[in-house]
């Protein structure tokens, strides 16, 4: 039972962004990628339109270097795309990943990657975990991000994110960790922080907030078991 032909020609795209010293990729030259296990690429039990479909780019710990294509938003059925701890892969996380509508699991922790979060990664409904901790991401937090209503796990930590954390990030309903530490950002620590209703973890240190109040409304946090902020 064969994959559709037009995630063949996106994974060919991004293996050609990609250069792979150690050769872990040397199976994606020909044949199905679900029937021949090309390295990483985990498919779904056939379906019911008759084909196969990619659901998990399993990328991890594989010392890629290059850049991240954007044909990865032509994997439409992917549920889990990670390319955590390969340590040297840069440029700027694709746009194009907000179109995958399926996505449960972004994970590119531990790169280099750099540049602003684009507007269009808040649209993703069924995203549980966005982890991009330990790069080098830059500019403010998208406004978008409200649109994350299913994530419970934001980890930005460890980048150069600056300006302020948008105060319409508090609505998002189903955040526990809220992880923002060792970034660059600043000004005000948005009081309605206090209305989220599952938050547990929410951590801030080392960030330039300097002298910056914490608002009373932050003692009523019902759930919360970790909470850690302070300036440079």
């Amino acid at each position: 039972m064969p994959v559709l032909n037009f995630p063949i020609d996106a994974l060919q795209a991004i293996r050609r962004k990609l250069k792979d010293p150690r050769k872990n990729l040397r199976n994606w030259i020909k044949g199905d990628p679900c029937v021949s296990n090309w390295t990483g690429v985990i498919c779904t039990m056939p379906q019911p339109d008759g084909f196969l479909h990619i659901q998990e780019l399993r990328m991890l710990n594989l010392n890629l270097t290059g850049k991240l294509a954007p044909e990865l938003g032509q994997l439409s059925n992917l549920t889990v795309l990670n390319f955590m701890w390969n340590h040297n892969i840069t440029g700027s996380i694709p746009k194009e990943i907000g179109n995958i509508k399926s996505l449960k699991f972004l994970l590119l922790s531990g790169n280099q990657l750099s540049g602003p979060l684009a507007d269009e990664l808040g649209f993703l409904p069924n995203l549980l975990m966005f982890q991009v901790d330990l790069n080098q991401i830059t500019g403010s937090l998208p406004k978008s991000f409200v649109n994350l209503i299913s994530c419970r796990h934001f980890h930005m930590n460890n980048n150069s994110i600056s300006g302020q954390i948008p105060s319409e990030l508090s609505s998002m309903p189903a955040l526990i960790h809220f992880l923002l530490d060792n970034n660059n950002l600043m000004g005000n620590l948005p009081p309605e922080f206090s209305q989220m209703p599952k938050l547990r973890i929410l951590q801030l240190d080392n960030n330039n907030f300097g002298g910056t109040e914490i608002p009373a409304s932050y003692g009523n946090i019902s759930n919360l078991v970790k909470f850690i902020v302070h300036g440079h």
